[in-house]
């Protein structure tokens, strides 16, 4: 061990590449070139006289000895955000924050949370990513992306979920397949194909459990990644599908598909701000507070879909 010091910086870059497993995405995500964070972490292990990685491999695989070090160097990250927060009424956050939401978000208020945040710290790059609540879950646990909005609940052992909002879920038709008021028993689901998302889809977790509940056996004809192009193919009558309710209301209220209600009706889902486990920065307490003011799964971006 040497009688210099170890710095903030050199913690930084071996948290990140250590949670990261790589020092290509560490440097990215700290804004330093590769050449920068290896020297970071090579000061580092001078300081403490152990190797933290191992060098063989195109990963960064931690060593034992990093591995006993990483929760301590996460603690002191923690401090530092902690003491940011402590010195300023009204932090203004600046760097890049990687987000993550699902297509709902994006098509309903993903638009008023960017300005809100645009507008309180205009100093912050935002930088969100769109995919189905499995993905970005993934990408949470990896380290890739701060936060994430998506239906859950998620893993308890890798993310920490706080509730954004609840939506409210409806079976949809073309009225050329189903008369506006039918009711969908179970006799009545069994004749029709359904529609869903892929089985990365938070949805369809949630409705196959709540079908497996309700020992529903239900046919399925197609299935795809995107919200709006189940939207389409239920519009062409290719089957039934249930949607949220509020953000299809163009649709309905134009006549071009029809909102039947189910027994057992659909239950609602909950969206989830997630982060990992443990994480008690700055950055999240912000962004939460931000997606709190501005979840609202009624708001609609504009579509071009004539009402009526």
């Amino acid at each position: 061990m040497t009688d210099g010091n170890v710095t903030l910086k050199q913690i930084e870059a071996f948290y990140w590449a250590a949670t990261l497993g790589s020092f290509v995405l560490a440097a990215d995500r700290l804004h330093v070139t590769q050449s920068s964070l290896s020297k970071r972490i090579v000061e580092l292990e001078q300081e403490v006289g152990v190797a933290l990685f191992e060098r063989s491999g195109r990963r960064a695989q931690l060593t034992e000895r990093g591995h006993r070090l990483l929760p301590t160097a996460a603690q002191m990250l923690q401090l530092k955000s902690a003491l940011r927060t402590l010195a300023s009424d009204s932090p203004q956050l600046s760097g890049t924050c990687r987000f993550g939401v699902s297509e709902l978000v994006s098509l309903s208020w993903l638009p008023a949370f960017i300005r809100l945040v645009r507008n309180d710290h205009p100093q912050l790059v935002l930088k969100p990513y769109v995919d189905l609540a499995r993905n970005l879950e993934r990408r949470v646990i990896k380290g890739e992306l701060d936060f994430a909005i998506a239906p859950g609940p998620a893993d308890p052992s890798a993310v920490d979920g706080f509730i954004a909002g609840r939506v409210e879920f409806s079976w949809f038709a073309s009225p050329a397949r189903l008369p506006a008021g039918t009711l969908l028993t179970h006799e009545e689901l069994a004749l029709h194909p359904v529609i869903t998302m892929t089985e990365g889809s938070g949805l369809t977790r949630a409705f196959d459990a709540w079908a497996a509940e309700q020992g529903l056996q239900v046919q399925r004809s197609l299935a795809c990644n995107s919200l709006m192009a189940i939207v389409g193919l239920t519009l062409a009558d290719m089957g039934i599908s249930f949607l949220p309710t509020q953000f299809m209301r163009p649709w309905t209220e134009r006549g071009s598909l029809v909102c039947l209600p189910s027994d057992p009706p659909l239950p609602s889902l909950g969206y989830y701000f997630l982060q990992r486990t443990g994480e008690d920065r700055e950055l999240l307490r912000i962004m939460q507070a931000c997606v709190m003011r501005t979840a609202d799964f009624s708001a609609s971006i504009d579509l071009g879909v004539q009402r009526k």
